[in-house]
């Protein structure tokens, strides 16, 4: 399998430039207005795809108040799951209209669906490729039923050991479907920056034979940076107008202008990432001149020999390279040489 896959006309994967997911998830807080103003927002701040999800609560869990269906600690602390969904799902009513909306400010659209009626609904509204969400990649007929549609895949690996995801890849690839990327991601939200591990990005790289990049649940945008340093080829981030505007996913989202910047940021790294390449760029080939060299530091009269004194190896880099200094010391002067003049070979018998 190459590990690079093709969404539309971009190709993703090292060597490439990352390709950078604004995820809208529950940020637009109930409104189709602010759906719409976020994916105008997430396209203005660079992003080249913005991401939505396609569930509602009764197809992702049940109406259920026992205990196991309570969230007990972090950001959505003392929730009911039931309840959570409802808050923050998009209704598909929208997706249509969010889609055209994407179509219209040329900006790429998809969405991460969480069970077979949505992957149905998905696919009748035409998208082009698909997201698997951490909490989704051990539902491998959910897997098996996305990859049967022979579209791209990006899969978060959140929560994963080795072992499962090697399990999510292969019921991808026994559908025949080998258009796949993976993302490193903390299931956490907000991620904290010591337990990104994103080293881990090259490995799934590696083992997998895929393009690898990050889902990135941190604040800030040093994971974002640090990931694309590492060879990250996708960068996904989860987007908001303002975190002011109260939601499930406002706490943990990106703002337009830090988005903005964070894709300022991971162009420029690119930049200083590079290629492989040795010997002197075109910025550096003035700085050639203060190498050091072989030179005349006394005046030399033909005849004489050329001895430690009369010659040194100093700055600035026009006469003879170091490595002949051996070669040059006995040897006589064919001619007067000036103190100051860069040794040549044809200056010596």
């Amino acid at each position: 399998m190459s590990k690079t896959i093709k969404i539309g006309n971009r190709i993703i994967g090292k060597g490439y430039p990352a390709y950078i997911i604004a995820e809208m998830s529950g940020n637009h807080a109930g409104s189709i207005e602010n759906a719409k103003k976020i994916i105008h927002a997430a396209k203005d701040s660079g992003a080249d795809c913005i991401k939505i999800q396609t569930y509602t609560a009764d197809t992702l869990t049940i109406d259920c108040d026992n205990k196991y269906f309570h969230i007990d600690n972090g950001t959505w602390e003392g929730e009911n799951l039931y309840n959570l969904y409802q808050k923050a799902f998009t209704p598909w009513e929208w997706q249509k209209e969010l889609m055209e909306e994407a179509k219209k400010v040329g900006i790429d659209f998809f969405s991460t669906p969480f069970d077979r009626s949505s992957v149905d609904f998905l696919e009748d509204l035409g998208v082009e490729f698909y997201k698997i969400a951490s909490f989704e990649l051990v539902d491998i007929p959910l897997i098996e039923y996305v990859a049967s549609k022979n579209k791209p895949i990006i899969m978060s690996t959140g929560l994963a050991t080795k072992d499962e995801i090697e399990e999510a890849v292969d019921a991808v690839r026994r559908m025949g479907n080998d258009q796949l990327a993976l993302l490193k991601c903390a299931s956490a939200y907000p991620a904290i920056t010591d337990e990104m591990n994103l080293t881990t990005i090259n490995d799934i790289s590696e083992s997998f034979d895929v393009p690898a990049g990050l889902s990135d649940h941190s604040m800030g945008f040093l994971g974002a940076i640090t990931a694309v340093s590492l060879g990250g080829c996708i960068i996904e981030k989860h987007f908001c107008l303002s975190r002011e505007i109260e939601n499930p996913d406002s706490s943990f989202s990106m703002e337009p202008a830090e988005f903005k910047e964070m894709v300022k940021m991971i162009r420029e790294c690119e930049k200083a990432v590079g290629t492989v390449s040795y010997g002197p760029t075109s910025q550096e080939l003035d700085s050639l001149h203060f190498r050091k060299s072989i030179f005349c530091v006394e005046d030399i009269k033909k005849g004489d020999i050329i001895t430690d004194k009369n010659v040194r190896v100093i700055r600035p880099g026009d006469g003879m390279a170091p490595k002949f200094w051996k070669d040059i010391l006995g040897r006589k002067a064919k001619e007067d040489i000036k103190r100051g003049t860069p040794m040549r070979y044809e200056f010596l018998s």
